[in-house]
């Protein structure tokens, strides 16, 4: 008997244990905030550049800037004639 006593105080001692962890005050909250809020930041920055690059190597930007170039080249040719004369 005394040993289902024993164990229920310590069950007891337990959840109040657990129930009596003091929960993180309002300064760590904030600063807690900050970190999460800096580590999004650089991921979201990170992903960013990293999907910037690869449209940047992409075919289709290779192809569109080529052809921005060549219309421009014949704007800029179609232009000289037509005031040089």
């Amino acid at each position: 008997m005394r040993l289902y006593l024993a164990i229920a105080a310590l069950v007891l001692v337990l959840a109040a244990h657990a129930e009596a962890q003091e929960e993180p005050t309002i300064e760590q909250h904030f600063a807690n905030f900050h970190t999460k809020v800096k580590e999004f930041g650089s991921d979201v920055a990170e992903k960013t550049m990293a999907t910037i690059k690869e449209i940047e190597q992409s075919e289709f930007a290779a192809k569109t800037k080529n052809w921005f170039t060549e219309q421009f080249e014949k704007m800029k040719k179609h232009i000289d004639e037509t005031f040089t004369n």
